[in-house]
């Protein structure tokens, strides 16, 4: 090449191209920007912090951020196309431990499942997603091939009607609320904001149980969750609590 300095613009092209496309994949994957190019490991940390005693707020978008979360339970899966309807009522109809549609546990509680003892962590998360496989990558715990088991408790000054639950998962994933079956997301599928809606339901006085199963083979694994009001608004006058007392 005659010029040099065209051949030094587009190597520094190349560069940026490269660099923006690393960047594009890291936010994909939910690594933190200022990790990039540094070789740093996310860890828990970056995506969650333990829940306080006091109560919490949805964010300003309605998203609700304070959960219950169940370390992995085991769940081999080699594809994300077996998540039909009929296959998640199957697996998450099964009782892995005892009290799983009923309880609400407490921080540090464990159950056993199979072989594995397994514990619930209160916590936080810093995003409006919940990053469970940062959950349990930092808890350096199984990441693939995995359900989650996650709770909280939506508390309401007054009854609330005509709201949706709505709800984006990676991968399939099941919602109930005060036991009842309220929305199913089948499929192999990326977290998309409001990716399914429930039918109407009513958030009663008092405490509402919202219980959740993620299952994920390969692949991130994540959720993002809030109550869309009759307006089409988010719900964010109410509390979320830990407990149902």
């Amino acid at each position: 090449m005659k010029h040099p300095e065209i051949k030094t613009l587009l190597t520094l092209l190349a560069f940026v191209v490269t660099n923006m496309q690393a960047q594009v994949s890291n936010v994909q994957a939910g690594v933190p920007a200022n990790f990039a190019n540094e070789g740093v490991q996310p860890q828990l940390e970056d995506y969650f912090s333990p829940a306080t005693k006091n109560p919490s707020s949805p964010d300003a978008d309605g998203f609700i951020r304070r959960w219950l979360l169940l370390e992995p339970i085991n769940k081999p899966n080699r594809s994300n196309t077996v998540f039909t309807d009929s296959y998640l009522r199957t697996e998450f109809g099964k009782e892995y431990f005892k009290g799983q549609f009923t309880i609400v546990p407490k921080d540090g509680q464990t159950v056993t499942v199979g072989e594995q003892k397994l514990t619930w962590h209160a916590f936080d998360a810093i995003r409006y997603n919940v990053k469970l496989f940062r959950f349990a990558s930092g808890l350096k715990l199984q990441v693939y091939g995995v359900l989650f088991w996650a709770v909280t408790v939506i508390e309401c000054k007054e009854d609330i009607p005509n709201v949706r639950l709505a709800v984006g998962s990676n991968s399939a994933s099941m919602w109930w609320l005060n036991g009842e079956e309220a929305l199913i997301l089948s499929g192999d599928r990326r977290m998309v904001v409001d990716d399914c809606m429930s039918p109407r339901v009513t958030l009663k006085k008092g405490r509402n149980i919202l219980r959740g199963a993620v299952i994920n083979g390969p692949g991130m694994s994540d959720f993002c969750v809030r109550f869309i009001n009759n307006d089409g608004k988010p719900v964010t006058n109410v509390s979320v609590v830990l407990t149902t007392k």
